[in-house]
């Protein structure tokens, strides 16, 4: 795959990534790794007592679903990435087992440093009924083309 670098890329372009269905080991291991254990994600009773009726998924495994890395962006960006700098994250919706989710990326602004680019994009992860279900920003700094 061709290599891109800051100069390639222009506000709009956009990055589907396959989706992912959420399953009972995804919540299940997110818990296990990072100690997230609250009983909303893996217990069915206390699930059913709450305003969802259900497990919901983690805000933060629904976020890392996001990550450039897991995305279609990430091989043509792996000699150009210098650093993921900042995101931000707004949860519009629940999700839930069985939900299958799609993370989108579309460049919303570019901006010249000097030793890299700092290049943001608009994140967002839909669920299979066309609801948002998160929305925010990722920001990378991003290698110019070197002289040739």
């Amino acid at each position: 795959m061709t290599q891109r670098y800051f100069e390639d890329f222009k506000v709009g372009d956009r990055f589907k990534s396959p989706s992912k269905t959420l399953t009972d080991a995804h919540f299940l291991f997110f818990a296990g790794m990072t100690g997230d254990a609250h009983p909303i994600h893996y217990d069915d009773e206390y699930g059913k007592k709450t305003r969802f009726g259900r497990r919901l998924a983690h805000g933060l495994l629904l976020t890392s679903l996001t990550a450039v890395g897991a995305s279609t962006l990430a091989p043509v960006i792996e000699d150009s990435i210098v650093a993921f700098v900042e995101h931000t994250t707004r949860f519009r919706a629940p999700a839930f087992i069985g939900d299958t989710v799609y993370p989108e990326h579309e460049v919303v602004g570019l901006e010249r440093k000097r030793s890299a680019g700092l290049l943001t994009l608009r994140v967002a992860l839909k669920n299979q009924r066309g609801e948002t279900v998160l929305e925010g920003e990722h920001r990378y700094l991003i290698a110019y083309r070197p002289a040739a």
